[in-house]
């Protein structure tokens, strides 16, 4: 016979079995309340009237397609260039230095004391014009004992050659007379030159420098006293890449412009070097401007423009359309809404376009933005 609490503990399981009910029943709501969310945030329905797509939920365009059909994914809005024939001067920057058209510093070849001094600084001289003399006292006065010895020689001279007309001498010792004479008059002409050093003049036309010797400086060979400057017309220094060397000639123009005024000056090449300087691959140019009233200075810095040629029919796209690249440069294209690189040759170019001389023809679009949000295939949307 069953107790009382026997009785309550065999029917105390079916309580919980009913609770586990509950429980299955409210995760199993909870877990397609969750699938819903997931479907509606992450895989929202892609057409206009809320219906969801084909099978598969990925549309139309195939399963899972991300740019493929009306249901793929969003294409990303690109900015395109479409390459057409432009005018093309085709022109060569370059760095340039002016020089004067003669110039040269002047100095002292002689030791001794500044006795004058005509030098006007910043004032032009003209060719021949004394610049300044050395004490020459010294000079005079062995010039002056050497015409004294030639007096000597000369009177020998002539009475040796008398003794060999009458045969009362040998000819050597006629010919140790006149060789006597002949070395006093050699001797004569070298102190002649020593003079003429110590009285400076300007050995062309030109503007003289600033001096900071006085009559009264003692100077030594080789002290510099000033300099003499040529400056109408000066030459312009400048080099163009060893590419461009075959397309110099001389009497081009070439456009100067002052880096300090931005004013433009035209200048004739007259001068090319015959070698391209091994270091920098570049030919060494030289060209003339007359510089009447003085515009260009030397030591100036001057950009140098170099026209070259014009072509009408060149294509260009924008600096930032092209890639360099470590085999070369290459532009991403939009062919049939898709992203397709091109490797392609440049040529000409400015701050804002580049000349391309191969990979490309009229009509192709050219990517300007986007380029590096996209690869290879990806669908965009073009516009210019």
């Amino acid at each position: 016979m069953q107790t009382k609490e026997q009785e309550e503990i065999e029917v105390m399981p079916a309580p919980a079995g009913k609770s586990n009910r509950v429980l299955w029943i409210v995760v199993a709501v909870a877990l397609v309340a969750g699938l819903v969310f997931v479907k509606m945030k992450y895989f929202p329905s892609t057409n206009a009237d809320g219906k969801g797509g084909g099978k598969g939920g990925a549309g139309k365009g195939g399963p899972g397609s991300a740019g493929g059909g009306k249901g793929g994914g969003q294409k990303l809005p690109v900015q395109v260039y479409v390459v057409k024939a432009t005018s093309l001067s085709d022109q060569v920057a370059a760095t340039g230095s002016v020089l004067a058209d003669e110039s040269v510093v002047i100095k002292s070849e002689l030791s001794g004391k500044i006795t004058s001094l005509n030098i006007r600084e910043g004032q032009p001289v003209s060719k021949g014009q004394l610049l300044f003399s050395i004490n020459a006292d010294e000079a005079q006065a062995a010039i002056k004992k050497q015409q004294y010895n030639i007096n000597l020689y000369r009177d020998q001279e002539r009475r040796q050659r008398t003794l060999l007309d009458k045969e009362y001498i040998s000819a050597q010792e006629y010919e140790q007379a006149n060789n006597l004479l002949l070395t006093a008059q050699s001797d004569l002409q070298a102190l002649r030159a020593t003079l003429d050093k110590a009285y400076v003049k300007a050995p062309f036309s030109g503007v003289l420098g600033l001096t900071t010797a006085t009559v009264g400086t003692y100077v030594s060979p080789g002290t510099e006293i000033t300099t003499l400057s040529r400056v109408r017309p000066v030459k312009i220094d400048f080099a163009v890449p060893g590419r461009f060397a075959n397309n110099v000639r001389v009497g081009d123009v070439v456009s100067v412009t002052d880096e300090g005024t931005n004013k433009k000056y035209d200048a004739k090449v007259y001068a090319i070097d015959p070698q391209i300087d091994p270091v920098s691959r570049t030919q060494p140019v030289r060209a003339r401007y007359a510089n009447t009233n003085n515009e260009l200075r030397p030591g100036a810095f001057v950009k140098v423009n170099l026209k070259l040629g014009e072509s009408a029919d060149a294509l260009q796209v924008p600096t930032e359309s092209v890639i360099p690249e470590a085999s070369g440069y290459s532009v991403y294209t939009v062919e049939k809404g898709k992203m397709v690189p091109k490797k392609v040759k440049i040529g000409i170019r400015s701050d804002k376009v580049i000349q391309i001389t191969d990979g490309l023809a009229v009509g192709d679009s050219v990517l300007r933005t986007g380029i590096l949000q996209v690869k290879p295939g990806d669908a965009v949307r073009a516009t210019k």
